[in-house]
């Protein structure tokens, strides 16, 4: 074979040559020389010719396949149809299930957890629609004679040489036609699960002499391929590294790392056998007809019978092969096969012949079963007429449990598991087998045949002998005297427990298929029960007396014998019991009188009475292991096959029982016949307790065995019915979200839980709001089929249910009594169980419990004791009453009324009825009890419900109350009256007020913030309260800084251009003087609103950097070292603090003003600006002035004097402007740096045009609509960059004037002054405004402007920067429509001529509508005036027009308030003389005329307002786009973890090494470092696969969020845990646009960082 080879490859020499080289070529060069030199060889020897002329050909003749078969990735998203599923495991790919009928049916979706593969096409996977669109069954062509018998040929050779070097050995030796001469080794380093990333760098670094990045390298490597050499030499150096490997290993783990020592030759030839196995999948991939000879190939017999075939050969080497050999085998066998029905069937025989040998390799092996061949099982034991066969053929349900039992056997004592210091790992490992079990017995058959009879009963009869093992294991025993010292091992026991109770249930429904062999599986498990010897009697037979009654029985007591909780074969016989009852195949049962169903009842029996002493406490010593396995004895994970079946042997019993003898037993178990015999006593209170507790739980046990008929054959009841009734009583504990609910409910086989089906039924759904999750509340109507005492009810749930239905009958108006509900009619099988509410002991129970409560004996009866009595007689009342109404009865046998009126066996017992009239009112005033009245006439007694006397003390003091108010409302109206009269009476007095009311009015109507006619700034006392030490302080400019807690963030909000940051911030550049149109990046400054005093904020911030440096993970909340803290209050991230700076109150000089105005007009200010700047740039000036022009100082003549501040307040001035410096330039704090004034500036123009934005956004009034937190912060900010000129040096203020002045007259321009294209006006506005003061002021002067002077400063730089605006507005436009017919207005006019002019000095000669240039122009400076307003408003306390108070008809009302004429362009007029020269020099500027010649971006008017990207409606569109995306930087198939951008839809690769790039020197992940460019650092994605938000912050901060993606039922579905279809919520996604468009991303991750515990912190840096 080896010649052969040799002859028909490819020299052995080149194989060796490029997969051995020292120096590895690279992947694309050793690519093209194994396709050129190895594998096209191969090719032209399989088609005969060129191989692309043979595809050609082959494409030509044949179909696209059946089946899709694509093999899923780890990660990857699959469907299943709920409908037409065969089973859950049953799934599509992405893109056969956007192709097919399943997509507009009930679906699941999922992550795969890898290595299954595409059902499509399938027709015994799907009910309906096997085929997707693309995978309709055709004819497969066959290949021709000549090629099959190339291809047979050609496999023949290269499947033993691939198989061979897969699974070669170290013992094994090279052909000598394959041996080379040379003594080169390799040293391969194999993965593991037992050693860590760092452990396997440290080994390397000290065993190979590799650097940290290469032991890295080397590591990534070994754990995705599985192996790696990391050293290549001679066989003697290479055993060096070898054994130091093993050594420094072994030092740091228990285990050496597995390493081998493997010949440069050897390594060659596997490397291409794998390389060789890839191109089987390509060469098999081109038609069927290459399947089948490769099939064929693979699975035929050796010739050497001792040896398998060499499919078998490969799997038995499964566990021996590394990571990459396994994925290469496995993908072979899924596209061979598994597509072919008759190869499948082939190999699942092999599969099964060889199954127990490699479930014992693979619990062996270390690796996850995900790359185990043993995960092959789901894709053959799920098929139906498959799993017949092997079945019938394999025996295979005997095979499986073999397995099980041969690898569980060290546990095996005395024929009983014992798990005491089992190994956790490898018992996870072989409960993964009982999932093969589950898969066989998925689809129980429809037809019987006698050989599957036969077999099916001998895997059932291994099955009971396994079940046999568990029956009685784990026996406790009730400690006493102290407490047990090691709690014992029962969490092994309850996980076996939770993998069988799907298995169970399927093989009893497997049995009532077909009557014989439920018959014959009953009989079997009757007789395994019965060879069962665990807990036995150690007693005889004893005869006990109770009310003339005899019970034979052996004596056992619960609380000092051995009990165990685990009972599968008596569980398993309940429940066939009742399948032969269901179908009547019980007639057929031989001697069914003759069992011993007292006998049959007794284990169960236990258990019970084992809870209920647990509940009573009574097993206190045994620690929390007992309480433990009660709790899940009785929970929804293990109810069904564990305490439901109880009751069900119980509720047997008591059907073929004597009623006296059921109960007299039931007394004895809870060891309570001598306390209700009268014969015993005790003064010991914690043994009245538990007789207490006892009575109840035995109470309790009777109301369920009598009145819990839910169960299909013990009453004529359906599946449907019993999901309703659960779903019922888990609402009437509250309501409760779908999720909730379907924990809340046992599932099947096919986690089905049947909601759906009954939910609308019996509840409504209240959809969700913004947050939380949509509610199913129970309906009114079936409220009346509540129980109280519901069997499935934990005792918190009871509690919970019983308090919610009171509150609601009290609600409604009714009393508290909650009535028992009326039961279905038990089967005929089971009817007699209705006898026990009438037989003589309970009647003789309930008596003695009434008459301890009349006694009123506070130790010999408790409320939930005499809710349970009274609750028993509702019951038989409801029986007996029905049994009456019942006209197919002739005889009413059930005599409760009559027996409840006849006295006790002594004459000073009363009867039950008396005791309830006479005596229970007056014990029982406090219990919300039923009470009979009992007609003479009538053998029945009937309901009526009474309030306690508590309600009746709550009903007077409530009229009460009501008498209270409407008392206070009597004399509240008397006042009113009286005060009317008064003002009447006294009217000569109010009309003789000053009218000094009057002017104040007149002067509230100057709503004006700019210009000589502005209003006055009111005069109000801000007193506030510092939030830490509660104290009131009024803000005063003199006094102690109060202020409030604010974070600086930089911000991509409102830019124009995402992704593209500002880099150079050198001294030098236009940022932050100048801030770009396009709003690159901006600093936000926001405030939760909280006041504090500096002292007091100085105080706290100390203790909070001394408390948190000792914190677990207190970075990742908030940074220390850039001042970060959280707000004492509301807990909102903060970084620094703004102080509170108040507004000083002016009252106008309006004759005063207009003298000014004649003198100060705008060409006039302009001349005394520019003379005081020349005069400022000069050497102090000369002080002469040309005639006609101002002195530099002329200016000073109106100023006043300036203000003064507190030192703290001046403190905290510096405090915040280092702050938004720092943080706004990322560079280190320097106060004196002169910028500090320009970004105090910038944040508060920034945070203007982000409070702008978001009242836009939201359709909401400029004004009187805004958070108040927003409205006292942004004043803060205003008044804050307002006093920056207090601080900053005069020269640096004016310099930075006269270069922002520059921008408006070109004349004072210098070299680097932008356009005015190149500008944001907002920005330009407030720095020019808060600036211009700097111009009062010199080294021995401190002036600034006067009231008067200011107003007329604010006018002519409003009108200057809004005409410049104008201009950049009609400059940005471009697509104006032409001249259109019509009569324009003046407004129109006036634009036509403006734009008449720009175009001429632009030379863009174009006629256009003037309408349209003003609507346009009018649109495009809106916001800026909006912005402006609220700027004004802030700056000058003047309250704004009632109309901006609306959001209709805001643009007169905005022109008004800042004396702007309503037509604009009015002011190109007014001004024209002046304006003119401007508009010619602005309109020249170079930089102008190459935007307009398209060589530069214009940002368009008004600006594009940012949202996040709009996201699918239905969430698989959003899976379906993750699925086809491509790491950019990687050429694997490895998961990836695709993550959208919401702020610009990019595609990202997170989590993943192959896009880790360098951010600040420091490797980060692809979101990390997209965030720095798109967000500024601040990011918002979604997490694709896993469907969740994750918020970022920085390198180190980020936190998890719901995505906006619900499912019908209101619930978002992080990790796509439940499955359910996913659709967009249009509210929550508009919430995350407004957490991002508010900036509180960073509050919004503090918050969640701060209630979440971190115990370990989440690498964001590397998302």
């Amino acid at each position: 074979m080896w010649s052969i080879l040799s002859l028909s490859t490819p020299r052995t020499s080149h194989i060796c040559g490029l997969f051995v080289t020292y120096q590895p070529l690279s992947k694309m060069k050793e690519e093209e020389l194994t396709q050129s030199q190895l594998l096209h060889p191969l090719e032209c020897f399989l088609f005969g010719e060129d191989p692309q002329q043979g595809l050609e050909k082959l494409k030509q003749g044949s179909t696209s396949s059946q089946l899709c078969g694509r093999v899923f990735k780890e990660g990857e998203t699959v469907y299943s149809c709920r409908d037409c599923a065969i089973d859950p495991t049953c799934v599509l790919c992405m893109d056969c299930f956007q192709d097919s009928v399943h997509k507009s049916h009930r679906y699941k979706m999922h992550a795969s957890a890898g290595g299954g593969f595409c059902d499509c096409g399938d027709v015994e996977a799907w009910k309906i629609g096997p085929y997707c669109s693309k995978h309709d069954p055709g004819d497969e062509c066959m290949l021709e004679p000549e090629l099959y018998e190339r291809t047979e040929k050609l496999f023949r050779i290269l499947l033993p040489y691939f198989t061979d070097f897969l699974v070669w050995e170290q013992n094994f030796e090279l052909p000598a036609e394959l041996q080379r001469t040379d003594n080169a080794h390799y040293c391969v380093l194999y993965n593991d699960e037992h050693h860590s990333y760092d452990q396997v760098i440290y080994t390397l670094q000290r065993s190979v002499n590799c650097d940290q990045a290469e032991a890295q390298t080397h590591t990534a490597l070994i754990d995705k391929e599985g192996r790696r050499a990391v050293k290549r030499g001679t066989l003697s150096s290479c055993q060096i590294a070898h054994d130091l490997i093993k050594s420094n290993s072994e030092h740091i783990s228990l285990q050496p790392l597995r390493v081998e020592i493997i010949h440069a030759a050897v390594m060659a030839h596997q490397t291409f056998a794998l390389r060789l196995g890839a191109w089987f999948q390509k060469i098999i991939s081109y038609s069927a007809g290459f399947r089948q000879a490769f099939c064929q190939v693979a699975l035929e017999p050796n010739t050497d019978r001792d040896r398998p075939c060499l499919i078998s050969r490969l799997m038995l080497h499964d566990a021996m092969m590394y990571k990459g050999a396994r994925k290469i085998v496995h993908e072979l066998i899924f596209c061979t096969m598994l597509m072919e029905t008759e190869f499948k069937r082939l190999f699942a025989i092999q599969f099964t012949k060889h199954y127990k040998r490699l479930q014992k390799d693979f619990i062996n092996d270390d690796h996850e079963r995900s790359i185990s061949i043993t995960a092959l099982s789901v894709q053959i034991f799920t098929v139906p007429t498959l799993a017949r066969q092997l079945i019938e053929e394999g025996n295979v349900i005997k095979v499986i449990v073999d397995t099980v039992l041969d690898l569980m056997r060290e546990h095996l004592k005395d024929n009983q598991f014992v798990f005491l210091g089992y190994n956790s790992e490898k018992f996870s490992r072989i409960q993964v087998i009982f999932h093969d079990l589950r898969y066989i017995l998925i689809s129980k058959p429809s037809v019987w045949t006698e050989e599957l009879r036969r077999q099916f009963l001998e895997g059932f009869r291994v099955f009971l002998g396994f079940l046999k093992c568990m029956q009685g294991m784990e026996e406790v025993k009730r400690q006493f005297g102290q407490h047990i010292v090691v709690e014992p091992e029962w969490e092994a026991g309850f996980s076996l427990q939770i993998q069988l109770r799907h298995i169970l249930a399927m093989f009893q429904d497997w049995c009532s298929s077909d009557d014989e062999i439920l018959l014959l599986a009953f009989k079997e498990c009757h007789k395994v029960l019965m060879q069962c010897n665990n807990q036995p009697f150690h007693r005889e037979a004893t005869d006990y007396y109770m009310c003339k009654h005899i019970l034979h029985v052996r004596p056992y007591k619960v609380s000092q014998e051995p009990v165990s909780i685990h009972l599968p074969i008596s569980r398993l016989l309940a429940g066939l019991y009742v399948l032969l009852c269901k179908t009547g195949a019980i007639q057929h049962l031989d001697n069914a009188v003759s069992y011993d169903y007292a006998q049959l009842a007794e284990y169960p029996l236990r258990s019970v009475v084992l809870a209920a002493q647990v509940s009573a406490e009574m097993w206190r010593r045994n620690g929390l292991s007992l309480v433990s396995q009660v709790y899940y004895y009785q929970d929804v994970k293990c109810r069904e096959e564990m305490y439901d079946k109880d009751i069900l042997m119980l509720q047997i019993a008591a059907s073929k029982m004597h009623p006296n003898d059921f109960l007299m037993l039931i007394l004895l178990r809870f060891e309570l016949f001598d306390y209700f015999n009268g014969s015993c006593s005790s003064k010991d209170q914690d043994e009245l307790v538990q007789w207490n507790r006892l009575i109840e739980e035995m109470l309790y046990l009777l109301i369920v065995i009598t009145g819990e008929r839910y169960v299909p054959g013990l009453s004529q009841v359906t599946k449907e019915d019993v999901t309703m009734r659960e779903v019922i009583h888990l609402l009437c504990i509250e309501p409760m979200a779908h999720s909730s609910l379907v924990k809340g409910l046992p599932d099947n086989e096919s986690h089905e839980t049947g909601l759906e089906s009954v939910i609308t039924k019996v509840a409504t759904f209240k959809k969700p709001g913004v947050s939380g999750h949509g509610l199913y509340e129970v309906k009114k109507e079936r409220l009346v089929e509540f129980n109280p005492f519901f069997y499935h009810y934990s005792r918190s749930q009871h509690s919970k249910a019983e308090e919610s239905q009171k509150k609601r009958r009290t609600h409604e108006g009714n009393d508290k009594a909650l009535r028992p509900p009326v039961p279905p009619a038990f089967c005929p099988a089971f009817s007699s169980i209705v006898r026990v509410l009438c037989c003589d002991i309970i009647i003789h129970i309930l008596r003695l419990v009434l008459e301890g409560a009349a006694e009123d004996r506070a130790t010999h009866w408790t409320e939930g004791m005499i809710q349970r009595a009274l609750h028993l007689i509702g019951q038989a009342l409801i029986e007996e009453k029905t049994q009456l109404e019942d006209s197919t009865v002739d005889e009413v046998t059930f005599d409760f009324s009559l027996k409840a009126r006849k006295q006790g066996c002594s004459v000073v017992n009363h009867s039950i009825f008396s005791i309830l009239l006479k005596q229970t009112p007056l014990c029982l005033n406090n219990c919300t009890v039923c009470l009979l009245h009992i007609d003479k006439s009538s053998s029945l007694g009937c309901f009526w419900f009474v309030q306690s006397a508590q309600d009746k003390e709550k009903a007077e003091r409530k009229r009460k109350a009501e008498a209270a108010k409407l008392h206070r409302q009597k004399i509240m109206a008397q006042m009113s009256a009286m005060q009317k009269n008064f003002i009447e009476s006294n009217k000569m007095l109010y009309d003789n007020m000053p009218e000094s009311g009057i002017c104040d009015m007149e002067e509230k109507d100057q709503r004006v913030a700019v210009g000589p006619h502005r209003g006055s700034t009111p005069a109000e006392r801000e007193v506030l309260t510092c939030i830490l030490c509660q104290e009131e302080q009024e803000v005063v400019a003199r006094g102690p800084a109060m202020v409030l807690t604010a974070c600086v963030q930089r911000s991509t909000v409102l830019t124009q251009c995402r992704g593209k940051l500002p880099t150079n911030r050198a001294a030098g550049t236009l940022y932050p003087l100048f801030m770009p149109p396009e709003l690159t990046m901006g600093t936000h400054t926001g405030s939760c609103g909280h006041v504090m005093h500096a002292t007091c904020w100085q105080k706290y911030f100390e203790a909070v950097q001394n408390t948190t440096r000792n914190r677990l993970h207190a970075e990742l909340i908030i940074d220390l070292e850039n001042g970060e803290y959280l707000c004492p209050l509301c807990k909102s991230l903060c970084n620094t603090v703004v102080p509170l700076i108040p507004l000083e109150p002016l009252t106008f000089n309006y004759e005063n003003a207009e003298i000014i105005g004649q003198h100060l007009t705008l060409p006039r200010w302009i001349q005394i600006l520019s003379a005081r700047i020349k005069g400022l740039n000069s050497d102090g000036g000369t002080g002469l002035c040309v005639e006609g022009q101002p002195d530099f100082r002329s200016i000073l003549s109106y100023g006043v004097q300036e203000p003064r501040f507190s030192d703290s307040i001046v403190e905290m001035l510096v405090v915040c402007a280092t702050t938004v410096h720092r943080v706004g330039l990322q560079t280190a704090p320097n106060e004196l740096c002169p910028r500090v004034p320009l970004m105090a500036w910038n944040t508060c123009a920034f945070t203007i045009q982000a409070i702008e934005n978001i009242l836009q956004e939201e359709n909401k009034p400029l004004f009187g609509s805004l958070q108040n937190r927003q409205l006292v912060g942004l004043k803060a900010i205003v008044q804050f960059s307002a006093s920056q000129r207090l601080k900053s040096s005069h020269a640096v203020i004016q310099r930075h004037f006269t270069d922002m002045l520059g921008v408006l007259i070109p004349v004072m321009s210098r070299k680097n002054t932008p356009s005015i294209l190149e500008v944001d006006f907002v920005h330009l506005l407030v720095g020019l405004v808060l600036s211009v003061p700097s111009l009062y002021q010199e080294e021995t002067v401190d002036l600034q402007p006067s009231a008067v002077s200011s107003a007329y400063n604010h006018l002519h730089m409003l009108h200057l920067v809004t005409m410049a605006h104008v201009l950049q507005v009609l400059l940005s436009c471009t697509d104006f429509p032409s001249v259109m017919g019509g009569e324009e207005t003046e407004e129109a006019r006036a634009a036509a001529e403006l734009y008449a002019t720009v175009s001429q000095h632009t030379r863009r000669y174009k006629y256009v509508s003037g309408s349209s240039v003003a609507e346009r122009v009018k649109r495009g400076i809106e916001p800026f005036l909006r912005c402006t307003a609220l700027f004004f408003n802030c700056l000058t306390g003047v309250h704004p027009p009632e109309e901006l108070f609306h959001t209709s008809g805001q643009m007169e009302a905005l022109c008004s308030y800042l004396s702007l004429p309503c037509n604009v362009f009015q002011l190109f007029q007014d001004h024209r003389d002046t304006v003119t020269p401007l508009l010619q020099r602005w309109c020249g500027n170079p930089a102008i005329t190459k935007a307009l010649n398209s060589k530069t971006q214009i940002v368009r008017y008004p600006r594009r307002r940012n949202r996040l990207i709009d996201l699918p409606e239905d969430y698989s569109a959003l899976l379906n786009q993750a699925s086809h995306f491509q790491c950019p930087k990687s050429t694997d198939d490895e998961r990836k973890h695709p993550t959208l951008c919401l702020f610009c839809g990019a595609m990202l690769c997170s989590q993943s090494s192959c896009c880790l790039s360098q951010l600040d020197g420091e490797d980060v992940g692809a979101c990390t470092a997209h965030a720095a460019t798109c967000g500024a650092g601040v990011g918002m994605f979604l997490r694709i696969r896993e469907c969740e938000i994750v918020l970022m912050a920085s390198k180190t901060r980020g936190s998890t969020y719901p995505a906006p993606y619900l499912d019908d039922y209101g619930e978002t579905d992080p990790h796509l845990g439940r499955g359910n279809p996913l659709h967009l919520c249009p509210e929550r996604y508009r919430k995350l646009n407004q957490l991002w468009q508010q900036h509180c991303i960073l509050e919004e991750i503090a918050r969640s960082l701060e209630v979440v515990n971190v115990m370990f912190a989440f690498e964001w840096q590397m998302l």
